[in-house]
C-alpha cells in the first residue's frame, strides 16, 4: 500500500512540478524584468528565425500560448555553438520562421531573457526575408581574470 501511495504522490507530483517550473521560468513575471535599456517592441507581426528550443511546436504553446506555424529557413554563414549562432563563412544554420504579435514576441524575449541572456537581431535568411535572431550576449569576466 506504501508503494501504491509513493507511486501516485510521484505520477501526480511530477507533472505539477515540471509545470510550476515552466510557469514560473517563461511565463510569470517573477522571474525576469525588461531591461529598461531595451526598445519598446513595435506593433506586429514580427518573423522570428528559431533554430533550437522554439523549433518545437510545444515549447512555443508554453511560451506563446500557441504552436502557430513555422517554415522552414537556412540562415547562411552561421554555425550552430552550443546554444548561440557564431559567425562561420560557407557554413549554414537550419532552422524555421514563425510569425509572431507584438505581444507573442514579448513572451519570446521573456523566455529567451533578453538584455540578459540573449540579444534579439536582424539577419537575412538565405531567402532574403529579414527575421528577428536570438543570439547570447558575450559574458563578462569575472572581476579580476586576466583576458
Amino acid at each position: 500500500m506504501r508503494r501504491l501511495h509513493l507511486l501516485l504522490a510521484t505520477l501526480v507530483g511530477l507533472p505539477l512540478a515540471l509545470a510550476g517550473w515552466l510557469w514560473l521560468t517563461m511565463l510569470s513575471p517573477f522571474t525576469y524584468d525588461r531591461p529598461d535599456h531595451l526598445p519598446d517592441i513595435e506593433a506586429g507581426p514580427h518573423e522570428v528565425f528559431v533554430y533550437g528550443t522554439l523549433r518545437s511546436g510545444l515549447v512555443r504553446w508554453i511560451v506563446t500560448g500557441r504552436a502557430g506555424k513555422s517554415r522552414p529557413a537556412v540562415l547562411e554563414e552561421f554555425r550552430r555553438s552550443a546554444l548561440d549562432l557564431e559567425e562561420a563563412p560557407g557554413e549554414r544554420v537550419e532552422g524555421e520562421v514563425i510569425t509572431v504579435s507584438a505581444e507573442e514576441l514579448a513572451r519570446l524575449d521573456r523566455y529567451e531573457r533578453l538584455g540578459i541572456r540573449y540579444q534579439r537581431a536582424r539577419l537575412t535568411l538565405a531567402d532574403g526575408a529579414e527575421a528577428w535572431v536570438y543570439r547570447r550576449l558575450p559574458e563578462e569576466a569575472p572581476a579580476g581574470a586576466r583576458l
